[in-house]
């Protein structure tokens, strides 16, 4: 099995909106339907075009991916049956190769993301509310330098 780390291409969004929705069902079960359903629009029509889209590919199978909007990162999801292979990992490893220093968003309820993040090395900035949703989110970060030594 070959995990390989490639740039998005339109094609891919099927499997890109895959990843999203059954991962999303796993680590959000607390967001309302129409909410997601209002992020399944928005993937495509607003995200997509305007972050730097990274894809994991497994055997020729996009089981994942990272969107970038500069050193923030606005989405990282795998498909669950692919959670643990290290596809996560290597998508933020491209990300840090890309900007170094890194920040992310993350619900608090989200204790799958918050373990992946912190496992990583990224640590907490500051709460506040999502305003679309009414739940808190936490705001990360993680600075490439304190690791260096790690990897």
């Amino acid at each position: 099995m070959m995990l390989i780390i490639r740039e998005y291409r339109e094609n891919d969004l099927k499997d890109v909106l895959s990843c999203w929705e059954n991962a999303s069902k796993l680590a959000h079960p607390f967001l309302t339907s129409e909410f997601l359903d209002q992020e399944r629009y928005n993937i495509p029509n607003v995200h997509l075009p305007s972050a730097d889209t990274w894809v994991a590919e497994l055997d020729r199978r996009v089981i994942g991916f990272i969107s970038l909007l500069g050193n923030e990162v606005g989405a990282i999801f795998v498909e669950p049956e692919f959670h643990g292979v290290g596809a996560g990992r290597a998508l933020m490893n491209k990300a840090q190769e890309l900007h170094g220093d890194l920040e992310v968003e993350v619900f608090q309820a989200n204790s799958i993301g918050r373990r992946f993040y912190s496992n990583y090395g990224f640590e907490p900035m500051s709460e506040k509310v999502h305003e679309e949703t009414g739940n808190k989110v936490l705001r990360l970060k993680f600075t490439a330098h304190k690791h260096w030594q790690k990897d």
